[in-house]
């Protein structure tokens, strides 16, 4: 695993700026960073092969397209392998970490409506393996993963 030493100002830019917006032509992104095309594109290939850069992917505001019933699903689990693999197929799982601390993992979830929200839950709740839940409903979205922005020191 790299750590932020491995990366120069360049790389940290382009990071930065990808992070920011990935909408754009190379081109464009290029003239802002005061570089030739070229070495933008031969730095992103390089980042792309350490797996620093997984992708590319409009940011979507869920509230605003619809999906108003949000929460964090804290599991608690015997099997957790198991239990972590079927929740993440299902459709309204955002996101599952495995964590330390009480719970074996958490979900992030996000629903159309309530009814949906509670469907959701308690599909969680019937994955063999889960022992139980504790659910939090997500009042406002602060800050999302998509926000962030990782702040690379310098040599």
């Amino acid at each position: 695993m790299a750590n932020n030493e491995d990366y120069d100002d360049l790389d940290r830019k382009i990071i930065e700026l990808l992070c920011t917006s990935s909408q754009g032509s190379f081109r464009k992104i290029a003239k802002q960073l005061n570089v030739h095309p070229t070495t933008l594109i031969q730095r992103v290939k390089i980042l792309e092969t350490k797996g620093v850069i997984n992708g590319y992917r409009a940011k979507i505001d869920y509230m605003n397209l619809g999906f108003e019933y949000m929460g964090i699903v804290h599991v608690y689990a015997e099997d957790v392998l198991n239990v972590q693999s079927k929740i993440k197929d299902m459709p309204q799982v955002m996101a599952v970490y495995d964590v330390t601390g009480d719970a074996d993992c958490i979900a992030m979830i996000s629903c159309r409506d309530r009814d949906e929200f509670s469907e959701t839950v308690k599909k969680i709740n019937a994955v063999e393996g889960v022992k139980k839940t504790n659910t939090a409903v997500v009042l406002n979205v602060i800050k999302d993963p998509g926000d962030f922005i990782p702040v690379l020191k310098d040599r």
